[in-house]
């Protein structure tokens, strides 16, 4: 679990905007960042197999 202070720290506008640190919207997790979704890998999969992203669908062959 992520510490509240860092995510905290995470949405606020940084004095750089290269400082600027990508994290899950839910998570707060920082790490395996979607940009085009703006959620971790393990959140990404869990929405997509929910059917919850339009456009995206769990493959299999």
């Amino acid at each position: 679990m992520t510490r509240k202070a860092l995510i905290i720290k995470a949405a606020r506008k940084p004095k750089f905007s290269t400082r600027k640190i990508n994290r899950c919207s839910i998570t707060g997790r920082p790490h395996g960042y979607m940009r085009k979704f703006g959620v971790s890998r393990i959140i990404f999969r869990e929405l997509a197999r929910e059917g919850k992203l339009p456009g995206i669908k769990k493959a299999s062959w």
